[in-house]
């Protein structure tokens, strides 16, 4: 047995060892057995619970300002004329609605900015839990505006829910990313993405006329968001800390090894704590690394890169375009006016099933053909929207595939491309690294998306049908990337997926160089090299 199988292999369990912790699924079946004995109770709570208050917020605040969207102008209107005797200018209504949607990415930066600075000192499970404090400020100020006749409550209160998110779409996919084990990571991590969908589509069904989406009712659509986040708020407490934070950030072991048993429902845990000891003693003279040190570091640069062409992707790829057009095709189409917020729900439902989809295969079929498959396709089916927009006059059948590839588009992007780039940023990097790389991707996933709020008129104004094929490149040109460099990352420890990426850098830290030659030459039996070995080790690339 060689040193990689011997640090793999299980320790022995004491006598004295009590049966699996309580709250937690038994672990059932062999070791082939079905991959259920993997998904424990506190595992699947911890997604949910931590899926419904941070990402299902995300996605519920994209969607939540179209219904209302008239009513919040028309007390816009109000307010200005209240206070100084004439109604606004539409210069200045379009600039004030235009801040109150925008404004939602700068807070999504700022929150990206801070989430390190705050997990580095609560941790991945009390960052959440505090972040839940945005959220149900957030909720009082904006459900609150109409009452107090102040339309800057609703900006702020906008603000205040893009940090939220900010903080959330770091914090969330991380705590995931640490609690599963490597066979489900992919799956777990993919409930980011579902309550992403799933917050768009409650977002559209609370918006309809029959519930909330009427001029009395609109601030109850804010006021929804303190639920998620007091649902969280009492809920995760009772639920463990990341395991890998306790013990390679907080150096303690025993926290960490009750909570591997908590997450994964089972007594012996030796295997995971192996793995994440041999981890420490890697990094154990490492401290976390800063933004710059990650961006300068030789040994990431191609971790880095493609995780910000990945996130660049997943918000230029141009669904945003696709809901600009969605209801002028149903129209074409003929749908009634009334009748098309209804039919609309329709994207809603397949954004869910594609991403529960997503969630179902990922761990058969693997990062790479998800993501590559789902641009691939989105660049196929926005050449023939193109096509079916420009000839939509032609005949009366043209709209209806119009409506079809609308509908195409919208499932093969949260088929892969919708919630794959959280994951892979949280496989990516080692712990050391992984605070840092998430603010790298938060900051490109949010200025994108404030880019494309920012250009998109101007390219649709220019191109009008054809700025689809803009979007048709930019999903080309990810696919092709990630044909040539992304490696599968399934069912692989990080230490693997960081050799994987060590080839293509063409460089290997140092100190896991020294740490493994040295292990390698313990573990069958030899005597441990001397220093001018080691820096042979170094020099060579020896390992």
């Amino acid at each position: 047995m060689d040193s990689w199988e011997l640090s793999l292999a299980p320790l022995p369990c004491s006598p004295s060892c009590p049966g699996p912790p309580e709250g937690a699924c038994p672990s059932s079946g062999t070791l082939g057995g079905s991959r259920r004995k993997d998904w424990s109770c506190s595992l699947i709570v911890a997604s949910l619970v931590g899926a419904f208050g941070s990402s299902f917020l995300y996605g519920y605040n994209l969607s939540v300002v179209n219904a209302p969207a008239p009513y919040i102008k028309a007390f816009y209107n109000e307010s200005w004329e209240r206070r100084h005797g004439h109604p606004t200018d539409p210069d200045t209504l379009t600039l004030l609605w235009s801040v109150t949607v925008s404004i939602f990415a700068i807070g999504g930066l700022v929150g990206t900015l801070i989430v390190k600075l705050i997990g580095r000192v609560l941790g991945r499970k009390y960052t959440l839990l505090v972040n839940n404090g945005f959220a149900i400020s957030a909720a009082l100020l904006m459900a609150c505006s109409l009452q107090a006749g102040t339309f800057e409550m609703l900006i702020v209160g906008r603000f205040i829910m893009g940090v939220d998110g900010g903080i959330a779409l770091s914090a969330l996919p991380m705590y995931l990313s640490e609690i599963s084990p490597k066979e489900i990571r992919g799956s777990l991590g993919q409930v980011t993405a579902i309550f992403i969908c799933v917050g768009v589509f409650t977002g559209q069904v609370l918006g309809l006329p029959e519930l909330l989406g009427k001029e009395s009712t609109w601030p109850y659509l804010f006021g929804v968001i303190a639920v998620p986040a007091v649902v969280q708020l009492v809920s995760l407490p009772f639920l463990p800390e990341s395991p890998r934070y306790l013990l390679l950030e907080k150096h303690d072991q025993v926290a960490a090894e009750q909570a591997f048993r908590t997450f994964l429902g089972k007594e012996d845990v030796s295997r995971e704590l192996e793995e994440v000891l041999a981890e420490r003693r890697v990094q154990r003279n490492v401290r976390l690394v800063s933004v710059l040190e990650l961006l300068m570091s030789p040994f990431v640069r191609w971790q880095v890169g493609t995780v910000v062409i990945t996130m660049a992707c997943y918000q230029l790829c141009g669904l945003n375009a696709i809901w600009f057009y969605t209801n002028s095709i149903f129209g074409k189409a003929g749908i009634p006016p009334e009748k098309i917020p209804y039919i609309t729900l329709s994207t809603g439902g397949i954004e869910i099933l594609a991403a529960v989809f997503s969630g179902l295969v990922i761990e058969r079929l693997g990062r790479r053909p998800l993501l590559i498959g789902g641009f691939g396709l989105m660049t196929l089916f926005f050449g023939i929207l193109t096509a079916t927009l420009t000839l939509q006059d032609h005949a009366p059948w043209v709209p209806y595939l119009s409506i079809v590839c609308i509908l195409a588009i919208i499932a093969s992007f949260c088929s892969g491309p919708g919630g794959i780039p959280f994951i892979l940023t949280g496989e990516f990097f080692q712990q050391s690294q992984r605070p840092a790389a998430f603010i790298v991707a938060g900051t490109v996933n949010w200025l994108s998306n404030f880019a494309v709020g920012l250009l998109f008129p101007f390219i649709q104004k220019s191109l009008d049908t054809y700025c689809f094929l803009v979007f048709a490149a930019i999903c080309l040109t990810g696919a092709v990337y990630f044909y040539f460099v992304l490696p599968e990352t399934k069912n692989r420890t990080y230490a693997e997926i960081s050799q994987a990426f060590a080839k293509r850098n063409k460089a290997f830290p140092p100190e896991e160089k020294i740490d493994l030659a040295v292990t390698d030459d313990k573990m069958i039996g030899k005597p441990e090299p001397d220093s001018s070995t080691l820096d042979s080790y170094v020099k060579n690339g020896v390992v």
